[in-house]
């Protein structure tokens, strides 16, 4: 694997493989020693022009536990806030040694672009990209359904069969968009469910059900269900009455925590606003994963990490061993 952009072009065994390397990779941190030499002197750079804890934190924690040297570069108080391009950072890394690029930016394609330019010779990882994807959280929480539905037989399996309806503000959401192309090329069937002002305009052409009613698609019982945060932040117009209306008509509250078929797990790619898309009853549920995503959003993460800086290597070796 060179770099990892997106979810829409990755083929579904090259998903599973993405998936199965996790499991091995969860596995090593069962472990007393969680540290594994595989990326020593290897450097990986988290490239953040957004705000973020979770996902750079997780990035962080994976390169570190594979041995990695990581160096975290924040756009703000940097070169970038004196109105330094993309291509000047990307070259300043390329000069500084970076092996893998973990970019996360407020435009949609940017991480392409680092990959294609010729700025620089690192893999790159797309952390999150505009409106457009974030591709390692779709592969977490496919992961997560994945484990949660086959346990311990989870290692080479798909989603084949399964239902997962994907709630809330789909518009401004990459996390939805990544999903709807993994979960489908995994063999899930997709529901979104969305005010229709929070569905995107182009969603015609996407491989998914939509509906507008929470309770209609609870009442297809999903095997999943993925509620989304309201991102107000990327918000400059009124998409719903009130928070109090939103929050009526398609937050979570215990009443159709309830109402969900046994089994059905609840996903929350957070930070989770408590009291609106989710509530507190559900978030605490233990039908809700939002833990085991963070906990699976390292051994995902180092999965990756390792595709990218050692399994071309260790394949190599295993070719070698072989003869």
């Amino acid at each position: 694997m060179r770099h990892l952009l997106d979810t829409r072009s990755l083929r579904r065994a090259e998903a599973v493989g993405i998936l199965d390397v996790a499991e091995d990779m969860a596995e090593t941190q069962l472990r007393e020693v969680k540290k594994l030499p595989t990326l020593r002197g290897k450097t990986v750079v988290n490239l953040f022009f957004e705000d973020s804890t979770r996902t750079r934190i997780s990035f962080e924690a994976a390169a570190k536990r594979l041995s990695a040297d990581v160096i975290n570069f924040s756009a703000k108080g940097s070169s970038v806030s004196k109105g330094e391009s993309l291509q000047d950072t990307a070259q300043t890394l390329q000069a500084m040694g970076a092996d893998a690029v973990v970019i996360r930016h407020g435009a949609s394609g940017a991480p392409q672009t680092l990959a294609t330019s010729g700025w620089i010779s690192a893999g790159v990882v797309n952390a999150g990209d505009g409106t457009h994807e974030h591709p390692t959280q779709a592969l977490l929480d496919a992961f997560t359904i994945r484990k949660r539905t086959h346990g311990a037989a989870s290692r080479g399996r798909d989603l084949d069969g399964l239902h997962v309806a994907i709630v809330g503000d789909i518009l401004h959401s990459r996390v939805a968009r990544s999903n709807v192309w993994l979960l489908t090329t995994l063999g899930a069937r997709v529901t979104l469910v969305a005010p229709p002002t929070l569905v995107p305009q182009d969603v015609s052409a996407w491989p998914v059900t939509v509906r507008y009613d929470l309770d209609e698609a609870i009442a297809d019982a999903p095997d999943a269900l993925m509620m989304l945060r309201i991102q107000a932040e990327r918000m400059n117009a009124a998409y719903f009455p009130t928070e109090r209306e939103y929050s009526r008509r398609w937050g979570l509250d215990p009443l159709r925590l309830e109402a969900l078929p046994t089994g059905s797990m609840v996903l929350h790619p957070g930070p989770m606003n408590r009291g609106l898309e989710i509530s507190a009853a559900a978030a605490d549920s233990p039908r809700a994963t939002v833990l085991e995503q963070v906990a699976n959003g390292v051994s995902v993460r180092m999965a990756v990490l390792y595709l990218l800086l050692a399994g071309d290597q260790s394949s190599a070796n295993e070719k070698e061993e072989g003869r």
